[in-house]
């Protein structure tokens, strides 16, 4: 049984050099700004230390921050009372090139629930009954967003284009 038994300061070093850029990733591309994302990332690393969660493996541990960070987005999403704003100049951070720049723009111009799934599928490289898992759907519902979440993508890109 795996645990985290090392000193707190050395196990979130760890986990930020792990993890950091993939929740990074995940939390930008649901809220659209790094200033949120920075904060969920904090706040995530806080209820790590604070809960102090003996995991059996590093997959349980990777699975239960993204399901923490992923809540505390969908947290802050839920309180947002305007259209979601997305800085563009950080977007173009996190992109290699001008096609994923303009993959990344679309997928924030889809819904949340569909979003979260694409990211965690083609991004993470989770299955989908990682995915359900994680969660808390089942795999039908998973692949049926996942289905939904590709048609709309290319919608919104082909929208893009012409």
């Amino acid at each position: 049984m795996w645990n985290n038994s090392t000193k707190p300061d050395e196990d979130i070093e760890t986990i930020i050099r792990d993890y950091g850029d993939m929740l990074f990733r995940i939390c930008f591309l649901l809220l659209g700004n790094t200033y949120d994302t920075e904060d969920v990332i904090q706040d995530t690393m806080i209820k790590y230390i604070s809960k102090a969660p003996n995991f059996q493996s590093k997959e349980y541990q990777k699975a239960w921050l993204i399901k923490v960070a992923t809540n505390q987005c969908k947290d802050i999403l839920r309180y947002r009372t305007n259209h979601q704003m997305v800085n563009l100049d950080d977007i173009q951070e996190i992109t290699s090139n001008s096609e994923q720049y303009e993959i990344m723009e679309c997928l924030m111009n889809i819904p949340e629930k569909f979003r979260i799934i694409l990211i965690l599928h083609y991004i993470e490289g989770y299955s989908t009954k990682e995915i359900s898992k994680m969660i808390g759907k089942t795999d039908s519902c998973v692949k049926m967003r996942l289905s939904k979440g590709r048609k709309l993508l290319k919608d919104v890109y082909q929208k893009e284009v012409d």
